[in-house]
């Protein structure tokens, strides 16, 4: 979360009386948010004129760059008139909406964006109700209306369904609603306004122009910020009270708390009561004080009420604490976030190749990490295991911890991670429960059949089926975790990789039973070494590989996928061997297939349950739990 650099140049005081809104933009994925910032931000002469700015600029994190998706939660600020808008970028993918729900109280409305074609999906609806529930009146924005396929007005209509189905009250139903392209950082209130304007020729699309297009810009809806919402009452002359909705580090000043000062004044060198979670209060001593300006944020002597702040110098400070005034220390409560569904066991790489690559590979060092991450990740948990060198995390989805061991990866650690398990929970007379997520695919007619094979077989349970009319049947499901861990590589298979699958936690629901897993067993190798391309060669007639020649195996590593169901020992070292007598055609050129690559979310949906992903600052193996072939066949008699 390293995007805004602090500058101290600037230490005057926050201007008496400041208009300040606090705006956040949801969706659901790939709605368009972080690019309707770029044009609010283009817009508001943030940049120079001559400034090369990237796509997506809030989206600062290398994987989030990587992925072309928002993992964080970023705060900016723009001016328009005499009003400070301070912006919260949110991400869309379900796995992080912990990301949404910790900043739903720093803000005064929020922009919903819907896109023209697709209408509410699942993660809208989830978003949405998190800012219902706040008493939030919402701005509506359908976006890319200048798709071919775009039907405005039953978007708008399926908007309003959603909104009655959560139980909106009459104001949150008055929602004003704007149309506009946010990739020309264009914005109207009717439609029709920009039937004229030719966005593409053909195939191709013009370029993308945050700054305007064709006389149009995105002032409509900065004027219905302003008008939609009031700006943030004085009440600087109250007692102080922020509570802290997001937590980020520097190097040189240390962790730092950000939120909204609910009320009263915050000051350099302030002292002030920090209400904890436990009910306890500590004492402690304000450093400085910044405030966002544009992307940047800048240090000032004292930040009024309304505003979204940045301090330094409580070094315990955590998510959900409230800085009080020391004389009224009054907490707002905790920040609710909602359970995790998901877990997997992380520990320490036992493997032959343990520590060779990696710069922390202790269960010391994973315990560390594991808790500084804690500090900043309110959706995760972590839990003790029987064996100091196991920790039990939980979270959100296979994404979200990804991601984390993404990160860890590519900080230097080590570590193998266990099968994805989902999160049981016991009801009120006992009953076995899991959790259960509502699935909308999107695909061409023809692969409808195979969909709807594999989501039954997965104890699925279809609630609507309808055609969207070029072409593509939409089916929305509701399936049990379990049966979705793994299914991603088999859809886009099945449907050619022309279908889109967008999932969202439900509820907690009874057991459903055995769930069919992997069906094809795997290739162990059987000794340590280089693999040669002779016996590749020879293994790959049955056997999918995992391997290249000259790659270094390990006894006990995964190297392919057997096509029979069970699991079959190979010798992908062995080499040819060497003599004097030539025979017509022995020594032609071998033709190898090219082996699977593994990205981190695949292997871990391959996975079975006596298997680990071993991943290292360099490399991502599978690997058997027990590496001998004796340990296995002995396991498997004691387990008959």
């Amino acid at each position: 979360m390293g995007l805004n650099k602090i500058y101290t140049g600037n230490t005057d005081k926050m201007a008496d009386n400041q208009k300040i809104i606090n705006i956040a933009v949801i969706a659901h994925v790939d709605a368009g948010k972080s690019t309707l910032v770029d044009a609010l931000l283009a817009q508001s002469h943030v940049f120079r004129d001559n400034e090369q700015v990237v796509d997506c600029v809030m989206d600062s994190d290398a994987i989030e760059r990587e992925r072309g998706i928002t993992i964080y939660s970023k705060n900016c600020s723009i001016m328009y008139k005499d009003y400070k808008i301070n912006i919260v970028d949110t991400p869309g993918h379900a796995d992080f909406s912990s990301e949404v729900e910790r900043i739903m109280k720093t803000v005064d409305t929020v922009i919903l964006l819907v896109d023209s074609s697709e209408g509410p999906m699942p993660q809208t609806r989830f978003v949405l109700n998190k800012s219902l529930q706040q008493g939030i009146n919402p701005i509506l924005f359908i976006n890319k209306i200048d798709k071919k396929d775009a039907r405005i007005d039953e978007v708008v209509d399926e908007t309003y369904e959603l909104f009655m189905d959560l139980e909106a009250n009459d104001d949150q139903l008055d929602f004003p609603i704007l149309y506009g392209i946010a990739r020309q950082g264009i914005a109207v209130n009717d439609p029709s306004e920009v039937e004229g304007i030719t966005i593409g020729d053909g195939q191709t699309k013009i370029k993308k122009s945050p700054k305007g297009y064709g006389g149009f810009n995105i002032e409509p809806l900065l004027e219905c910020i302003v008008n939609h919402c009031d700006p943030y009452p004085a009440r600087d002359s109250e007692p102080l009270q922020m509570q802290v909705s997001t937590l980020a580090y520097d190097d040189y000043i240390g962790r730092l708390g950000i939120g909204r000062i609910t009320r009263g004044t915050i000051k350099e060198a302030q002292m002030v009561a920090v209400t904890k979670e436990d009910g306890t209060v500590s004492k402690n001593k304000i450093n400085q004080v910044f405030v966002y300006k544009g992307l940047s944020r800048v240090a000032v002597d004292e930040a009024c009420s309304g505003d979204i702040v940045v301090v330094s110098g409580i070094p315990d400070i955590s998510i959900g604490e409230t800085i009080c005034d020391p004389e009224n220390p009054e907490s707002l409560g905790t920040i609710l976030i909602e359970e995790p569904t998901l877990s997997m066991n992380f520990m320490v790489n036992s493997s032959p190749f343990a520590g060779k690559v990696g710069k922390y590979v202790t269960s010391r060092h994973i315990k560390d990490r594991l808790e500084k991450e804690l500090e900043v990740n309110v959706g995760l948990l972590v839990e003790p295991t029987d064996s100091t060198d196991c920790f039990k995390v939980s979270g959100r989805g296979e994404l979200h911890l990804s991601i984390l061991i993404e990160n860890m990866r590519r900080e230097g650690y080590e570590l193998a991670v266990s099968k994805p398990e989902v999160v049981i929970k016991r009801g009120e007379n006992g009953e076995k429960l899991e959790p259960v997520e509502e699935v909308v695919v999107s695909v061409p007619d023809e692969y409808t059949g195979p969909v709807i094979s594999k989501l039954n077989l997965r104890k699925g349970l279809m609630k609507q089926m309808f055609s969207e009319g070029n072409g593509y049947s939409r089916i929305v499901y509701t399936a049990p975790t379990r049966g979705l861990m793994g299914y991603r590589t088999e859809f886009i298979n099945d449907t050619h990789g022309e279908g889109t699958m967008v999932r969202r936690f439900e509820g907690f629901e009874e057991w459903k039973g055995d769930i069919p897993d992997r069906v094809n067993g795997v290739a162990v190798a059987q000794e340590e070494g280089n693999c040669t391309a002779y016996a590749i060669f020879t293994i790959q007639e049955r056997v999918q590989m995992f391997v290249k020649p000259q790659d270094h195996v390990y006894e006990g590593q995964i190297v392919g996928m057997n096509a029979r169901s069970d699991d079959m020992v190979v010798n992908p070292c062995r080499a040819k061997k060497a003599t004097n007598m030539r025979a017509a055609g022995s020594d032609d050129t071998i033709k190898l297939t090219p082996p699977r690559v593994f990205s981190l979310e695949e292997a871990l949906e391959f996975i079975a349950d006596d298997e680990l992903v071993e991943v290292t600052p360099t490399d991502i193996r599978l690997r058997k739990k027990l590496l001998t072939e004796l340990e296995r066949r002995k396991y498997n008699n004691r387990n008959r």
